[in-house]
């Protein structure tokens, strides 16, 4: 007899992209967390086709769970669908707002511009979509063989995030068994969220190792980093580039530089332009404020003092493609300082690769990674290359790299190793088994060794394994 529950990988098991995981309960019966997109070195190692198909079994597929809105973690979702799954998409509330603004933003590049199969694809989504409160559980199925319930938990990575606690129990052999996947856990003290909270207990606990070999600035000197390589602009009279994720790094960086500008001595911080290009940002960043409820106790603090964090005189918005362009040539060639937000977050593609174009040969200007850049992005490539004076292919071009790189890690989504082994530690009841996942292989290697060694000076039984 086959031993259940089982873990399999369809993404996001050797890399740190593509997200898909499945909970086998039995044969015929199965639990999804995630349906991420490929992107980077792993989308090269795939052809362009199978990257996106979707060719395991959804038949047997009861609900699919999604941690957050991230590309890499609900890019696929259309393929899903078209592949045949007709189940219920369970999210938070959050989740819930966010949701479908990503997906149509990815049905726009990678589907179609046809309005109507849009409307009649989001219609679909909205119908399946299930949102649930945090804290509570979820039966997804309760029958003469099975019980299978899940509960979201905050995770602090981006609005609306969760882990997800899995309960299944076979009624037959009267096994109950406790899954949790962490999705991506988000560093404490990060802007307009709470950091997650442990769970009381897990039999076994699928966790993502994005920064499994390293750790990340503390809050203050990743303010003062942000703050220098501002001040470096505004003496230089050039622009700050950060690639930024449309949903929620831009969010949480404008949070942030509210904070510098409203305590700035220097009357040129006063003045200093906040340039967000990107209406999908701009369309999150309304979203944001409209889900205030769900920010931190020190956001709503700002708030009742009478300040907007996300909606402040300095802040500007660039929504058509003909002011994109006007506003890079003007920020070129013109020694106004500013700080220009655009995405992608890996300079992948989107309206930042423009502004890298024209700026990075230039050291006036510079550029500020506030996110992990993924092994074989430009974005990794300009962090790698840029101090060195190197150069980066954008666009089938080789540009010259003068501009000013830095990098200010303390602004990351994801927990860094410290975290990581708090978010096990601080359990009641550890796990027995932990599966290794969303991480590179010499980051899923060191966080394994430091769990290991943890569960060794407890005296925990702990196995720790890598997806495959």
């Amino acid at each position: 007899m086959d031993d259940y529950p089982q873990l399999l990988h369809h993404g996001g098991a050797e890399g740190v992209t593509g997200s898909c995981h499945r909970l086998q309960i039995a044969a015929d019966r199965a639990l999804l967390v995630d349906c991420g997109l490929f992107q980077g070195q792993d989308a090269d190692r795939l052809d362009s086709l199978e990257q996106h198909r979707v060719t395991f079994p959804v038949d047997d597929v009861l609900a699919l769970a999604v941690t957050h809105v991230h590309i890499d973690h609900i890019g696929r979702l259309p393929y899903l669908l078209a592949a045949g799954y007709k189940g219920p998409i369970l999210c938070s509330v959050p989740s819930a707002r966010l949701l479908p603004l990503v997906i149509e933003d990815a049905l726009k590049i990678g589907f179609t511009r046809d309005r109507t199969l849009i409307e009649r694809f989001l219609d679909e989504v909205e119908h399946r979509l299930v949102a649930l409160p945090y804290k509570r559980w979820h039966t997804v199925l309760d029958d003469e063989r099975h019980r299978l319930r899940v509960k979201l938990q905050r995770a602090g990575h981006i609005l609306g995030s969760a882990y997800v606690e899995v309960d299944s129990l076979d009624k037959a052999s009267g096994r109950a068994q406790r899954t949790v996947f962490s999705g991506d856990l988000g560093a404490p003290y990060a802007p307009l969220l709470p950091a997650p909270r442990s769970p009381y207990r897990a039999d076994t606990l699928v966790l993502e190792s994005t920064y499994g070999d390293r750790r990340h600035e503390d809050r203050r000197h990743r303010r003062e980093r942000l703050k220098a390589a501002i001040d470096r602009a505004l003496e230089n009279g050039g622009t700050v580039i950060v690639p930024a994720f449309s949903i929620g790094r831009t969010q949480e960086l404008l949070y942030e530089l509210e904070g510098l500008i409203h305590g700035a001595r220097d009357a040129r911080w006063r003045e200093l332009e906040i340039v967000v290009d990107s209406p999908l940002a701009a369309r999150f960043t309304q979203v944001y404020r409209e889900l205030k409820p769900w920010w931190d106790a020190e956001a709503h603090r700002r708030l009742r003092s009478g300040r907007h964090p996300l909606s402040f005189d300095n802040l500007y918005t660039v929504e058509s493609h003909e002011e994109h362009e006007r506003t890079v040539d003007y920020l070129a060639r013109t020694h106004r300082p500013a700080v220009v937000i655009a995405a992608s977050g890996m300079a992948t593609g989107g309206r930042v690769v423009n502004y890298l174009k024209r700026m990075l040969p230039d050291e006036r200007h510079a550029v500020v990674f506030i996110g992990y850049q993924g092994a074989g992005t430009p974005g990794r490539d300009i962090q790698r290359y840029g101090p060195q004076g190197g150069w980066v292919e954008l666009d089938g071009e080789r540009i010259d790299i003068r501009a000013r790189i830095d990098t200010v890690s303390g602004y990351s989504a994801h927990a860094d190793q410290r975290d990581l082994l708090h978010f096990i530690q601080r359990m009641r009841q550890p796990p027995h088994h932990v599966r290794l996942v969303h991480g590179e292989p010499a980051a899923q290697a060191a966080l394994a060794a430091e769990i290991e060694a943890w569960a060794k000076a407890k005296g925990h039984v702990i196995r720790v394994t890598h997806a495959t």
